[in-house]
């Protein structure tokens, strides 16, 4: 294909059914990107050759590859393998979430998973999550979105694939809680629970760190000031790193126990400090809500 093809941004859109990549490929649609849903493998280099004959009328192409291809989908592997040979590049972005948001989504949808045919639901969804095993591994970009609103789906994408456009670097901080399950799509997870709990305060058990009580109450720990100054230098170290490797999007989670004081605060605190260094920072509280609607 040429030249061409390096002017051509190719993502490949998989992952689990009922993990938002029709929402992904709407959001991408209003990105700029020409958007293709259930694409057969087989068609891929047929497509690909349209995109470079457009005469720069497309330049971004998505197209969603997933287990609805049925006997054709395996086909996918070999495709991707072509386009390596033939110098062609791409990206790969896989949309997963939980077991139990799966089965909520289908339940609530009413649709019939596409490999539920003769089994329950819950094995058609671990069958689906064994075949995409190794794709899973070739992704650029992991994203759950077994907690992400699709306000905050649109607002991954833009950030990662907006950004890169413009050879930018961002990075994604999200505080969560343990108990509520590890974000699955972060490159760095970073356990907080050492430092002192501001929930064994009566007067700040319903406060969060948002509240300034709790914010003064974490950053003045002695623990947590050694932390915070040897993280920053790890983060300074690394992202230079990152970048020369190509990488163009790091996503960051701090954790704490409910994801209410302690991540909260760290992952504002760490956010500020990375964005008075130059660097693009998109920070997400994703167990907060939780806290302040029970106020």
């Amino acid at each position: 294909m040429g030249e061409k093809s390096k002017n051509l941004h190719i993502l490949i859109i998989t992952g689990l059914s009922g993990a938002g990549k029709t929402q992904t490929i709407n959001c991408l649609e209003d990105m700029g990107y020409y958007c293709v849903d259930n694409l057969p493998p087989a068609l891929l280099f047929k497509f690909l050759e349209l995109g470079m004959q457009s005469e720069g009328k497309i330049s971004k192409v998505a197209l969603v590859i997933d287990v609805r291809g049925g006997d054709f989908f395996p086909d996918l592997s070999q495709a991707l393998s072509e386009l390596q040979v033939d110098g062609i590049p791409y990206e790969i972005l896989f949309l997963e979430a939980s077991n139990e948001v799966l089965v909520r989504r289908f339940k609530e949808s009413r649709r019939r998973h596409p490999l539920a045919s003769g089994s329950r639901l819950l094995e058609a969804i671990q069958q689906e999550r064994k075949i995409l095993e190794e794709l899973r591994g070739k992704a650029n970009l992991l994203i759950d979105t077994s907690n992400l609103s699709p306000r905050e789906l649109k607002e991954k994408l833009e950030s990662h694939y907006l950004e890169n456009e413009s050879g930018g670097f961002s990075i994604n901080l999200v505080s969560f809680g343990y108990k509520l399950g590890i974000p699955m799509d972060s490159d760095i997870v970073i356990d907080v629970r050492f430092i002192p709990n501001p929930f064994y305060d009566p007067v700040m058990r319903n406060m969060t760190g948002k509240d300034q009580q709790v914010i003064d109450y974490v950053l003045n720990s002695p623990i947590s000031k050694s932390f915070v100054r040897r993280f920053m230098n790890l983060l300074k170290y690394l992202i230079p790193h990152y970048i020369d490797e190509g990488k163009t999007n790091l996503a960051i989670a701090i954790g704490c126990t409910g994801g209410q004081h302690r991540s909260v605060v760290l992952a504002d605190y760490t956010g500020r400090q990375l964005e008075r260094i130059g660097n693009n920072v998109i920070i997400r509280h994703r167990d907060l809500a939780r806290y302040q609607l029970e106020e």
